[in-house]
């Protein structure tokens, strides 16, 4: 499909408040998510007709950068987890009268992590498994500071390193985790050292993934 319609900037940045806030999306055919345990990007590649359902997202920033030519724009986006930037560009054109995509994708951050902190390939291929790569390493904390966290025992620590899952009695807790809800994933920490991933299953958490530090 093509369309002859070419937006002007002025048309462009008229549509664009619109996308920010809470808006729904459907993700693009090509993507990762599952339909009927099949992923919806090999579906679309064997020709089957993929239909995904719209999902609510967060856009808080999308701004229109510079138009390169008639036919390319530049923008920049802040957004929640969950949202598609080829469906943003899909949908972008679509409130526009014409057809478009995405060409290029940068991301300059993801949660605490940004451009600035960033390592190359070929630098990590350089230093391989020496101890020079140490002190670019980041501690595992980092990846997970936006976790709700819950204090253990020196008890309950042990259990979860040992897979088993373990009651959630005491009243503080039980209100430190009501946020996530069943099925909702916690950092269980003893004396600030992390020591699961854990999920909430009705009044005890289960590990999903032990650490070991």
């Amino acid at each position: 499909e093509c369309s002859d319609r070419r937006p002007t900037k002025k048309d462009i940045e008229e549509v664009l408040p619109s996308f920010i806030g809470e808006i729904e999306q459907v993700p693009p055919k090509y993507s990762a998510i599952k339909v009927n345990g099949r992923r919806a990007y090999s579906l679309a590649r064997s020709g089957l007709n993929v239909d995904l359902e719209a999902r609510k997202i967060s856009i808080f920033s999308f701004k229109l950068l510079e138009t390169i030519d008639d036919n390319r724009s530049r923008f920049s986006v802040i957004s929640g987890k969950g949202a598609y930037m080829r469906g943003l560009a899909r949908d972008l054109a679509y409130s526009l009268g014409t057809l478009g995509y995405l060409s290029d994708l940068r991301r300059n951050s993801v949660g605490p992590f940004s451009e600035s902190n960033a390592i190359s390939l070929e630098k990590i291929e350089k230093l391989g498994h020496s101890a020079a790569a140490s002190p670019i390493l980041l501690p595992i904390e980092t990846a997970l500071d936006g976790i709700p966290a819950l204090d253990l025992t020196v008890n309950e620590a042990i259990k979860l390193r040992n897979g088993q899952a373990i009651p959630v009695l005491r009243h503080d807790d039980r209100a430190q985790i009501e946020g996530v809800g069943d099925g909702g994933v916690v950092l269980a920490i003893e004396s600030k050292t992390p020591v699961a991933l854990v999920r909430v299953d009705g009044i005890q958490i289960r590990p999903v993934r032990v650490l070991n530090l």
